[in-house]
């Protein structure tokens, strides 16, 4: 069975290269060798430091590095060690593409962990495809993507929308105000809300987006009391979410009649505004701090005690930590001269983990993840109360807003 699975992946590795324009040489045996060479296997670690989003990407390096130094102090894989190298593109997504390159072209590793924004993922895409290598992005995103050369282990808009919209409707009303920041994920997330809230009847009663890093919402909230929606259908990140919940506490409006219903507000933003300015309002996602598992308990405390015991876990930095364990488990399958991002590929199909939020498992098709949507409350003490949990794990649909549209092994098919 060892010869066959790797006679198999040799075969899947030899079509991509295949497939790859430009090229052609990358993947030869010699390169395949190299980077699994003194017994070392580099990999890049590419989240934001600095900027605008720094405040939720330094803990998606602190979670992928945590994972990384368990696995070497476990042994490693199959007794080699993982080299992370570190860039930080400091929020900005040029950066990102530069520090891409320099990474899968420089410093020949074999897999990058990295983005939070959707603006820096499409930023480093074509240096992915262009070279045949993998990007394991841990962000819950739009969707409408469909690249072999990602492994997409956050939500997509079904995992998130699909029970929140209906519940937000059916508990608050049906008028929604969308807010997001401007660029492509808040946008087509606002369009799939658009769509669920259609079918059940409900009004959207203004769609407003602000600049990355926006920090004055007087006028969005001015219009919020003249609209006076049920819900606030909020998909602003990073340092904004921080002064929009504190301008709207200030403003002295009230989460018990009109609530901000959040795609991206986690612990790690109602840390940095306060408890107090969250409490309240909602969001939904795989995986909360609070979650009752043996693995989360796990993952908590070891978080904690390598970056702080004040330090706290979100649905981001969550799948950072897993994927760097289904990253582990593609290659243990693999002898040293084997590895190569087309070779991880296909051995992460269909992988199956343990994660702190539940069993989740890559997409064989779509390369997309499974997993357990839940809704959960903001509380005074900086952590969530979950309201409602899935009961079974979701499969991913990132083209759910375009129907005819489906990602498959061998591409985007539309009907």
């Amino acid at each position: 069975m060892t010869l066959k699975r790797r006679t198999f992946l040799q075969g899947a590795a030899a079509a991509s290269v295949a497939a790859a324009t430009g090229f052609p040489h990358i993947w030869s045996k010699n390169a395949g060798l190299a980077r699994a060479q003194g017994g070392e296997i580099k990999v890049g670690v590419l989240f934001s430091l600095t900027g605008t989003t720094g405040i939720i990407e330094e803990s998606l390096n602190k979670a992928t590095l945590l994972a990384i130094e368990e696995i070497n102090e476990a042994g490693g894989i199959n007794g080699m060690r993982i080299v992370p190298i570190v860039e930080d593109p400091a929020s900005d997504p040029a950066t990102f593409a530069e520090k891409a390159r320099k990474l899968v072209v420089g410093d020949r590793c074999v897999s990058v962990f990295g983005s939070y924004t959707s603006a820096s993922r499409k930023a480093v895409l074509p240096v992915f495809e262009r070279r045949d290598n993998l990007y394991w992005y841990p962000t819950l995103y739009e969707g409408r993507e469909c690249s072999k050369n990602v492994i997409y282990t956050g939500a997509v808009p079904n995992q998130q929308q699909d029970e929140f919209i209906p519940w937000l409707f059916e508990n608050f009303g049906p008028r929604f105000y969308l807010i997001g920041s401007n660029y492509i994920y808040p946008k087509e997330e606002n369009n799939y809300c658009r769509k669920l809230l259609a079918e059940l009847g409900g009004e959207v009663v203004d769609e407003e987006y602000v600049p990355l890093g926006h920090s004055e919402f007087s006028s969005v909230i001015n219009k919020i009391r003249s609209t006076q929606p049920n819900v606030i259908f909020s998909t602003v990140v990073g340092d904004s979410v921080v002064a929009f919940h504190r301008q709207y506490r200030a403003a002295g409006l009230d989460p018990e009649t009109m609530p901000m219903a959040s795609l991206t507000t986690s612990e790690n933003e109602v840390a940095a505004m306060g408890g107090d300015a969250a409490a309240g309002h909602f969001t939904s996602a795989p995986y909360f701090m609070v979650h009752d598992s043996p693995e989360n308990q796990r993952f908590v405390e070891a978080y904690q005690r390598r970056w702080g015991g004040d330090k706290v876990t979100h649905f981001v930095s969550e799948p950072s930590y897993f994927q760097v364990y289904l990253f582990k488990q593609a290659v243990e399958k693999l002898a040293a001269s084997d590895i190569d991002p087309p070779t991880i590929r296909e051995a992460v199909r269909g992988e199956e983990l343990m994660a702190p939020q539940g069993r989740i498992r890559i997409d064989p098709d779509n390369l997309h993840a499974w997993l357990w949507p839940k809704i959960a409350v903001a509380r005074s003490d900086g952590q969530f109360e979950v309201l409602r949990s899935s009961s079974d794990w979701l499969r991913p649909d990132p083209y759910a807003a375009y129907p005819g549209q489906v990602c498959t092994v061998n591409g985007l098919v539309e009907g």
